[in-house]
């Protein structure tokens, strides 16, 4: 790294000139030339990181440098360092901090180590590239997206989160329009279950009048969510898992199936909105999720903070989970293969990073279900909204 950073910053046109671009010759012009030896940045003390997987080092930035500069000449530092990968982050004005990462930890077998889970309502599912811990943590934020292709992961995540969370005093609530197959492994830690649109319409139309039960008991109390309460007073989270959501906005060429996916968008905005401070949680699953679902797609989205996008066939899915962070997130996870299972790229702590989610076998989730199944909050109203059904009837 050090015998390499002149050369690195002068060919990248990091390093600048001691004295400026321009110079005066006589009255009237003005030559501009390139000094022979520019400046580069201070490189700082390279230092292992927490759990060895690579280095890290800090450079001080000349004036008028910003860290987009050293983004852009990430590829030629992985190059001119040999190593796995490089990422540039600001954590303070004037310096970026690169980290290297020798060899891909994602990499060889999946991940199969159970990590605790660092405090209530959150839950670890995998690993980092960094080797560190991937954690979903649901009051850091609130609401999540999952983007990815057939058989990338998506799955396989949301198992190992209900894995992890299902062994907390959480109420776990599922909508799966495929009949019920995805979420059949862990079904006995489900509180409701909906498995088509009608059933989906009450049970959201139930979690609605739950959040507006919650708002009447916050205000009462003088509180200003749910967490502000007493531990004998505060209700239980309800945590609310959508398979492949995009069943639920497919509206068809019937009039009925136009309403009630009016009304599926409807119901999910108004719980998104609103229940962050009411320990209602958004865990939505979509192979692509844009405006060409139907309308309130898109504000849907933007309420849902936490992205993680698995594989994806085209760029514009990817954009649609990561636009909002950076471009170099999109082409990560563009470059994710096949091979490449239960591999992604989420946020955490502001910045994009790889990971992989926790392997569990099906036999392996249905036992963690079962054990925690006495976990389960009895909710007889969301559960008698399924059965109820709702929308509108031919």
């Amino acid at each position: 790294m050090w015998f390499t950073w002149r050369r690195l910053c002068q060919n990248t046109d990091l390093a600048v000139a001691r004295r400026p671009r321009y110079t005066v010759v006589g009255r009237d012009v003005m030559v501009r030339g390139t000094a022979l030896r520019p400046i580069p940045p201070r490189l700082g003390v390279p230092k292992i990181n927490r759990l060895g997987a690579g280095l890290s080092v800090r450079v001080r930035l000349h004036p008028g440098q910003t860290p987009a500069q050293f983004i852009a000449a990430t590829e030629a530092i992985v190059h001119a360092w040999r190593v796995h990968s490089v990422r540039v982050i600001s954590p303070e004005r004037g310096e970026v901090l690169i980290v290297a990462t020798a060899r891909d930890p994602l990499a060889g077998d999946p991940v199969r180590r159970l990590y605790p889970a660092p405090r209530f309502m959150a839950a670890v599912v995998g690993r980092t590239g960094d080797s560190s811990a991937w954690t979903i943590d649901l009051r850091k934020v609130p609401h999540w997206l999952v983007v990815g292709a057939t058989q990338s992961g998506k799955s396989t995540l949301l198992a190992a989160f209900v894995t992890h969370l299902g062994a907390q005093p959480v109420a776990l609530v599922g909508i799966d329009c495929k009949g019920g197959m995805e979420f059949s492994l862990f079904v006995e830690r489900l509180s409701a279950l909906a498995t088509n649109r009608r059933e989906a319409i009450g049970l959201l139309n139930a979690l609605t009048a739950e959040a507006e039960s919650r708002m009447a008991m916050c205000r009462a109390a003088g509180a200003r969510s749910i967490w502000d309460l007493s531990d004998d007073q505060r209700p239980v989270p309800i945590v609310v898992l959508v398979d492949e959501i995009a069943e639920l906005y497919l509206s068809g060429a019937t009039l009925a199936g136009r309403k009630e996916a009016v009304e599926c968008s409807t119901a999910l905005l108004r719980l998104a909105q609103l229940g962050a401070a009411l320990g209602i949680h958004l865990v939505v699953a979509a192979q692509r999720f844009g405006s060409e679902l139907g309308p309130g797609v898109t504000a849907l989205r933007a309420q849902l903070g936490g992205r993680i996008c698995h594989r994806v066939n085209d760029e514009a899915s990817a954009e649609m989970a990561l636009g909002d962070l950076s471009p170099d997130a999109i082409a990560v996870a563009q470059a994710i293969t096949e091979d490449e299972k239960g591999v992604a790229v989420t946020t955490i702590g502001g910045h994009w990073v790889r990971a992989r989610s926790l392997l569990l076998s099906p036999d392996e989730v249905r036992h963690y279900a079962a054990l925690n199944a006495d976990r389960r909050p009895d909710l007889p109203d969301l559960a008698a909204a399924v059965k109820a059904g709702g929308g509108p009837h031919d």
